[in-house]
């Protein structure tokens, strides 16, 4: 199914769209690490086969979208691991961290949902979870075209997609969490988080930073330059 997907992604996604990757994806290692991006729209998951040639990808989604037809579709054809809405669902990620220090890929949108404002969303910090205890770097990836209403509009009128895929120059290694409890275990989970979507912000227009779009640290790494 991986390849069938490449295939779509490289091969008939292009005769609609104008795709622009940005970064030097070639520096990604072949596996163990998550590609962590802002979430738009339904065509997020098949972009990231333009760009990873590994077939061990690690695709989360809640299980809320079970009761759909769509969900369910989706579901097999890019062999979603399913994760119980609203807890913390240990079996699944005790799945995803055997699996990156397997060499994985894990694909995950930390908003938990699509942004129908287009705009970041606040970031939940289960990633950070995830990669400090499988010992993982995070790439930050930021998106541009795949919102659905977008795509919707552009295809009713025969009009070209515009995507762009802006890859993180490295990866973000999340501090370690293990060696404090608590409320301050908490901050330090979501302060990791938001660094990483900060990153993710400084590469999007101004228009896509939403929820991130104040942050000092976005303004400190928009002067930093890439």
């Amino acid at each position: 199914m991986s390849d069938f997907l490449r295939f779509c992604a490289r091969k008939i996604l292009p005769l609609i769209a104008d795709i622009e990757v940005r970064g030097d994806v070639s520096k990604l290692p072949k596996g163990g690490y998550m590609l962590a991006s802002n979430h738009l729209g339904r065509l997020d998951s098949l972009v990231v086969y333009y760009v990873i040639d590994n077939d061990d990808l690690i695709h989360p989604l809640t299980d809320k979208y079970k009761k759909y037809w769509y969900g369910r579709l989706a579901g097999k054809i890019f062999n979603v691991t399913w994760l119980t809405r609203g807890e913390a669902d240990m079996s699944a990620i005790k799945e995803f961290i055997s699996r990156l220090k397997s060499g994985a890929i894990m694909i995950i949108a930390p908003e938990g949902t699509r942004s129908k404002a287009v705009s970041l969303l606040k970031a939940e910090p289960g990633a950070i979870y995830i990669a400090n205890a499988a010992n993982v770097g995070i790439v930050p990836v930021a998106l541009t075209g795949t919102e659905d209403a977008d795509v919707l509009t552009r295809l009713k009128k025969f009009q070209r997609l515009k995507i762009t895929i802006t890859a993180g120059d490295e990866l973000y290694y999340p501090p370690n969490i293990k060696a404090v409890k608590g409320a301050e275990r908490d901050a330090l989970l979501q302060n990791s988080i938001d660094e990483l979507f900060c990153r993710i912000a400084a590469m999007l227009p101004e228009r896509y930073r939403g929820y991130y779009k104040d942050f000092p640290r976005v303004e400190e790494l928009l002067k930093s330059g890439p």
